[in-house]
């Protein structure tokens, strides 16, 4: 124990900028600018709300699970199970692990988008764009490409991530904000619907449904919390700094983003799929340097392989991880040489496969983006309703627990008004989800609810049955999974009873 607290003291610590800077890293993404540039200015509105509601809530709720775990393995699963017992605790991850199996093919359709407009024909590239066979072999290619290199290993993942990161997202986000200010202070037509003004009518409840989707443009922030401990001292002060900062970093490069896009295409044109390229295309032609288009699709289209590739590598490894404690089959345990989770992958790529032919039932590109991103909100969210009660919980449950991070140390107020905002921040996205985008034609009704709702309850289904099903040959007896603080408890009091009883009898034995 010495030694780690030694480790800890003398290793490099993540200063409040740097850890806000990967904040940033870790959730912003272009992609889903357009759908809410739909709303025009009070777009602004929508990311205030839900940076206020859920985005903070989740990075501060998550830094505190995070750092009263730290020695303890396991993510999510341990967050929750420790609350609510290993059966709900395997649901979180479960979610955690397939919500983002469902979202490759809505990233990955982005991607394809990209290298459509990689050429120099305008109109020729958005009608390769919106070809369903075009998209289908696309996201098919760069996904399965990603799983290969993934395969390889961390260090592939780790070195094309971090570039991606850069040249696929903060650069293109930086110079689309850039392109908007140049336009619209130099005389250019102002397209954005300005007449709703900052606050939308939240009386329509159809105006609110894409805007429920910009609840998951913020998930992700719960995985930064493993970085708490790591945070320069005092870390009760700098990491809430962090989170704050890279926040309002997200927050502004999200509204000004959106505006930016706002600006060059007028509502009732803009497609969730291709607006980005097109509003690109919009500003390149504005500054006469359409020769940059293709090396803007080039990049965006970068960003996205990077952006999967760490989602293929992070929540795989987790569902492993567990796994191999008993709770998978030790099929879905086998790894390749170098300790790649390969059956997991295979698996995983298998359902991206299948869902991306949906392209064939579904009326458009854009309706199949909708759909699925709207499947992906849902289960993300039913993971986060369980991790913000699960936190308010563990507060009853593990009262005199050690957290180095606490959110108001000295009562439970603080808990109960932060995990209970982001609770009800999550249930209010998660009830809006469900409702149809009246902006967006996804086709019939019925396909729209019978796909959410029998994919919500099959997903949700899934682990319990897995979890009723499993059996001691299952576990891996390497498997370094700590024990639940009650399997912990009777272990300890058992301990202290030999222990005593020892003690009692060389008493006895010494006084005869």
């Amino acid at each position: 124990m010495t030694t780690n607290s030694n480790t800890k003291s003398t290793a490099m610590k993540l200063g409040v900028m740097t850890l806000a800077i990967m904040n940033v890293a870790a959730v912003v993404s272009l992609r889903g600018l357009p759908a809410e540039a739909v709303y025009g200015l009070s777009s602004a509105f929508y990311y205030l709300f839900a940076a206020i509601v859920f985005l903070v809530p989740t990075a501060l709720v998550a830094a505190e699970l995070a750092a009263m775990f730290s020695q303890k393995e396991g993510g999510v699963f341990r967050w929750v199970g420790e609350a609510y017992g290993k059966r709900v605790g395997f649901l979180a991850i479960f979610l955690q692990w397939i919500e983002s199996t469902i979202w490759y093919p809505t990233v990955l359709t982005f991607g394809a988008v990209s290298i459509a407009y990689i050429g120099l024909d305008t109109s020729e590239d958005a009608l390769l764009a919106s070809n369903k066979l075009f998209t289908l072999i696309t996201v098919l290619a760069i996904y399965w490409i990603a799983t290969f290199i993934s395969l390889k290993g961390l260090g592939w993942v780790g070195k094309v991530s971090k570039i991606g990161a850069m040249v696929g997202t903060i650069i293109p986000a930086g110079l689309l904000i850039i392109f908007g200010i140049i336009y619209i202070s130099t005389g250019g037509h102002n397209n954005m619907d300005m007449s709703q003004g900052f606050f939308p009518d939240l009386t329509n409840f159809d105006n609110l449904v894409l805007a429920s989707g910009i609840f998951l443009f913020y998930a992700g922030m719960e995985m930064m919390g493993i970085h708490v401990m790591d945070v320069k001292a005092p870390a009760s002060k700098n990491y809430p700094k962090a989170i704050f900062i890279g926040a309002g970093i997200t927050v502004i490069i999200f509204v000004l983003g959106t505006f930016a896009l706002g600006l060059i295409i007028p509502a009732k044109d803009i497609n969730l799929t291709q607006s980005l390229l097109v509003g690109f295309d919009g500003y390149l032609k504005y500054l006469h340097i359409s020769w940059a288009s293709p090396v803007i699709a080039i990049a965006l289209m970068f960003g996205v392989l990077a952006g999967v590739l760490t989602w293929v590598a992070g929540p795989s490894k987790g569902i492993f991880t567990v796994g191999k404690a008993g709770y998978l089959p030790p099929f879905f345990q086998r790894t390749n040489k170098i300790g790649v989770q390969k059956n997991i992958l295979f698996i995983q790529g298998a359902v991206v496969t299948i869902l991306a032919l949906l392209f064939v039932v579904m009326p458009s590109v854009q309706s199949f983006y909708q759909i699925l991103s709207q499947l992906t909100v849902l289960l993300y969210l039913i993971m986060y309703l369980l991790m913000f009660s699960g936190a308010i919980v563990l507060r009853y449950k593990m009262k005199k627990a050690e957290r180095p991070f606490a959110i108001g140390r000295k009562s439970n107020v603080g808990i109960w008004i932060i995990g209970g905002l982001g609770f009800c921040g999550a249930l209010l996205a998660f009830v809006l989800s469900f409702i149809p985008p009246s902006q967006i034609n996804v086709g019939s009704n019925t396909v729209w609810f019978s796909v959410l709702i029998i994919g919500c309850i099959v997903v949700v289904a899934t682990p319990f049955i897995i979890y009723s099903l499993r059996k001691p040959s299952w576990k891996d007896p390497n498997a370094q999974i700590a024990p639940f603080h009650w399997e912990e408890q009777p272990v300890q009091a058992a301990t202290t009873t030999q222990t005593t009883t020892g003690t009692t009898t060389q008493t006895t034995n010494t006084t005869k």
